[in-house]
């Protein structure tokens, strides 16, 4: 508990820290390795941890999220980024890559099913791996959710947030001309893979930032410093999925094929002021499905962290231990 404030922290809700006893890279073919490891209970319950970006690899922090004398917990990063190599590489990294990457770990591990836990991006690949492996996964527990929509893009990089946070927006369009500010994906884009590594990590820094400022509730206008090497690689594979539109179908394409996952439960863990991915598609993934369940947090955001959203989520797996 923060002393000073009286508040929880994240940190009250968690379980301790624990050490992996498996990690290893994994040889993916295409020439990428992906870092994949297993905390908890050797013979435990199942669990993989799709992380957030795309490009946001995993930390210590993910594994404390779910009881260790229960949890059988695989966390991987996915391609490109984290101590998956090679670092930063968007070369045979897409949507489907991925899919194939986790179907890969889970015939590897000996997994028959497992429930997948995902938030943000990595709710998104939760949902479109279990669209493709139906059978493959027990429960979905799915944080912060994004579609991988034009809508929501539009959302974050069209202005919609920016209307919030204006001063924050001009910093994070400041840089791009005027005459490239119609679409800054693309204008983004053209910056984030120049060529030219000093100006990669300068916009990366600055799309990363645009993000991360947004990230908490308890946001103070201020933009952190990612380290360099991170910054880039999180905003070249983030962008570079965006811009092809997660390499799905169609638009909506999640949605279209919910059909496909009505039978699994679905836990929904959404803060009602994530003003990253707006509560709007949580409500549309769990309207309709009677297996979904959505919790609104009150007073929470976008972030992991948020103490609200971690208790969430530390309960939701508490009651699946049964």
């Amino acid at each position: 508990m923060d002393q000073r404030s009286g508040q929880k922290r994240a940190s009250d809700y968690l379980y301790p820290p624990v050490e992996p006893f498996d990690q290893r890279l994994m040889d993916m073919g295409d020439g990428h390795q992906v870092w994949v490891e297993q905390c908890g209970r050797p013979d435990g319950q199942p669990v993989m941890l799709f992380h957030g970006g795309p490009g946001g690899g995993c930390s210590p922090a993910m594994r404390r999220y779910f009881d260790p004398a229960h949890y059988r917990v695989v966390l991987f990063d996915q391609r490109g980024c984290g101590r998956s190599k090679p670092h930063a590489e968007v070369t045979a990294n897409t949507t489907w890559h991925l899919v194939a990457d986790a179907e890969r770990i889970r015939q590897e591990l000996g997994i028959d099913r497992f429930i997948a836990f995902g938030g943000s991006w990595g709710a998104t690949l939760a949902l479109i791996y279990a669209i493709t492996h139906p059978g493959r996964v027990s429960h979905l527990i799915l944080r912060g959710v994004f579609l991988m929509t034009r809508a929501e893009l539009d959302w974050f990089y069209g202005g919609g947030a920016g209307a919030f946070f204006p001063d924050l927006w001009a910093r994070f369009t400041g840089p791009i001309p005027e005459t490239e500010r119609g679409d800054l994906i693309l204008a983004y884009h053209r910056r984030l893979f120049s060529g030219d590594r000093g100006e990669e990590i300068r916009f990366g820094r600055i799309w990363a930032q645009w993000e991360n400022a947004l990230a908490s509730i308890h946001n103070d206008g201020m933009f952190g410093e990612s380290p360099a090497e991170y910054a880039r690689a999180f905003s070249r594979l983030e962008n570079h999925y965006f811009i092809n539109g997660g390499f799905l179908e169609e638009d909506g394409w999640i949605l279209k094929n919910r059909a496909r996952i009505e039978h699994i439960p679905a836990e929904i863990v959404q803060g009602r002021y994530d003003m990253v991915c707006p509560p709007l598609s949580a409500w549309k993934l769990a309207e309709g499905w009677d297996r979904a369940r959505i919790n609104m947090v009150p007073l929470a955001g976008h972030a992991l962290s948020e103490p609200g959203i971690s208790e969430a989520l530390v309960r939701v797996m508490d009651r699946l231990r049964g």
